[in-house]
């Protein structure tokens, strides 16, 4: 799958990786519903550091269609929350 981290660039990501990033997308949405605004932002960065270890960089260049588009680092509670799906930032 292609993921898109805003503001930054494309990576791919195996499907195979998406239980460990669902774990921290449940305990990202508790941290929102909570209103744990430093909870949030230690949780979104541990989320988006993972992307970027577990996924293979596309080449700046690469034009390919992103399946799934999660926050800049520098997001708001209130830009991801719009953001959100029934399932959270991940799906699954």
């Amino acid at each position: 799958m292609i993921v898109r981290i805003m503001g930054e660039g494309q990576v791919e990501l195996a499907d195979s990786h998406f239980a460990e990033l669902n774990k921290l997308d449940d305990e990202l949405l508790a941290e929102m519903e909570r209103g744990d605004s430093p909870g949030f932002r230690t949780t979104l960065h541990a989320l988006l550091d993972k992307v970027r270890e577990l996924g293979t960089p596309l080449p700046d260049d690469a034009l390919e269609p992103s399946e799934l588009i999660l926050p800049a680092p520098d997001a708001t509670l209130e830009e991801v929350r719009e953001m959100l799906s029934d399932d959270g930032l991940i799906p699954g």
